[in-house]
Formats: structure tokens, C-alpha cells, sequence
């Protein structure tokens, strides 16, 4: 079986400095095929991290590299597990093809949710097509660096009754519990982060870090891995139509930059 699409997996641009920016989640395309089985409100791929690119604009300033997904998290996961194992064990989560909303709600109109073979489709035209790219560019900039980062940067609506109770913190680093990156930076960062005025901030909370944050990170190795989960209420309209918000954005955005400055700086210490 294949799965059909128009748009290449990812949009990726090379940069001149040990850091990639990694942003599996803001792909809002769904082939037609696939949209025609879903809901009008699945359509709307409301759970979407909307605006990262327009957030992390610095990124090219900064020498990063940059890694962009094209399709929607509803076509397929790319920061879940390829086989599709729970990474929070015992709390709810949505699979590699999701079947539902962050509300709970279905996104297959008939019910036709996807099967294995469709899986195994997806997986190979998109799962696997983006995660190469990502493993080769860390390791070339391996090659020139020595020592590098992988920042993976996430959003998320601010009250998920579904995954957490209450309000989220802001700013949520993960670094798999301290597995995926060096303590020291890990500090560094949460110290930039606690001192954002009107932000609040965690370090490994409710968000820990995916799939992408634990299967690259290895401090050990030179690689350094940090997920960063902002509340979308930091910078844009949670709910439709979704705008972004300049004011609002610009009081985060230069946060967001000094903690990537901050991983330059200690990855290019060496």
C-alpha cells in the first residue's frame, strides 16, 4: 500500500552553526483523499502548532538549521515512536495516527480510522522521510562541530483538561529528565526561562521531551536535546481563527532566543 500526497515531507534549510531546529508539529497538510474521510472540524487541524516558524523567525540570524514539517500531526505523528509506544505511561496521550482531537473528539467522520497497512503507508512516506533528514544533518553537523543541539520546539493550548490538570507553565523544557542533555545547560536554560517576567516555566514537568527529544539526545555523545512546549497563549489566539498576536509574541520571542544564544554558547564551548 502507498499513501498518496502532493507535498514533500518536510521543508529543511541548512545553516552554518551547531544547532537544528526541529518543528515536527506545525504541518497543516492533509491530502485530499485523507480530508475527505475526516470531520469539518478535523479539517480545521485545530491542534496544530501554529506560527513556530514565524516565532522563531531569528532562526536563520542565529546560523541555525531548520526543520519544518509539512503535514498535519493528524496524517501522522513525527515526535511519537514508529511503532507507536506510549512515552508517558499510564496518562493519556493521541498515537502516531491519531483517531481523535486533543478534546476527545473523532476526527474519522465514517469512523474509517486508519489500519496497519495505512500506518506502515504513512510511516514510510512521511515518518521516515523526515527523521533521515534529521539524523543526517546531525550527523554532519557532527562531523564539522563535534558538539551540537537538537531543539525541539512545540506548542500547545494552555488548559488540555485531556493531559494536565489546570494551567500549564509557559515555558516547558524537557530533556527526558536530564537524559537527553547536559545538566548544566539544562539549568542554564531554566534560569533564562524563570526570569521571563509575566512567563511561568518548568523543567521537565508534564512535557519531558518526545520522541525526537529521546531518541537523538545523547550528552554523552555531544548531542544535546531539548523539547521546548510553549503555551500558544504566549504568543497567539488558542482558539479559531488562531492569528497570531505581535504584541503578545514579543514579549516571549526574545526569551525563546536567548535560551537557543545560550545553547550556542555552551555547545560551541565544546
Amino acid at each position: 500500500m502507498t499513501f498518496d500526497t502532493t507535498e514533500p515531507a518536510f521543508r529543511f534549510r541548512q545553516g552554518t552553526r551547531p544547532l537544528l531546529i526541529s518543528m515536527p508539529h506545525v504541518g497543516t497538510h492533509l491530502p485530499r483523499a485523507l480530508a475527505a474521510r475526516l470531520t469539518a472540524e478535523a479539517r480545521r487541524v485545530p491542534d496544530t502548532d501554529w506560527h513556530l516558524e514565524r516565532l522563531y523567525d531569528f532562526a536563520d540570524a542565529l546560523g541555525a538549521s531548520v526543520l519544518v514539517a509539512t503535514h498535519s500531526r493528524y496524517v501522522i505523528d513525527l515526535n511519537r515512536p514508529p511503532d507507536d509506544q506510549n512515552l508517558y505511561p499510564g496518562q493519556d496521550t493521541t498515537g502516531l495516527c491519531p483517531v481523535d482531537t486533543f478534546d476527545k473528539t473523532p476526527l474519522y467522520a465514517a469512523g474509517d480510522v486508519p489500519d496497519e497497512a495505512e500506518i506502515a503507508a504513512r510511516r514510510d512516506a512521511i515518518w521516515r522521510p523526515y527523521h533521515r533528514q534529521l539524523r543526517a544533518e546531525l550527523d554532519r553537523m557532527k562531523a564539522v562541530h563535534g558538539t551540537i543541539a537538537l531543539w525541539d520546539a512545540h506548542s500547545i493550548r494552555s488548559a488540555l483538561p485531556r493531559f494536565f490538570e489546570g494551567r500549564l507553565p509557559d515555558l516547558n523544557l524537557g530533556t527526558a529528565n536530564g537524559a537527553s542533555c547536559d545538566p548544566a545547560l539544562a539549568a542554564a536554560l531554566l534560569g533564562i526561562a524563570s526570569s521571563a517576567e509575566g512567563h511561568t516555566s518548568v523543567l521537565n514537568g508534564r512535557f519531558k521531551g518526545g520522541h525526537i527529544t529521546r531518541e537523538y539526545g545523547d550528552p554523552s555523545a555531544g548531542v544535546h536535546a531539548v523539547q521546548l512546549e510553549m503555551t500558544q497563549a504566549s504568543y497567539m489566539q488558542e482558539r479559531l481563527p488562531f492569528d497570531y498576536l505581535p504584541a503578545t509574541a514579543a514579549r516571549v520571542q526574545p526569551v525563546v532566543r536567548r535560551m537557543l544564544e545560550a545553547v550556542l554558547a555552551f555547545v560551541e564551548r565544546g
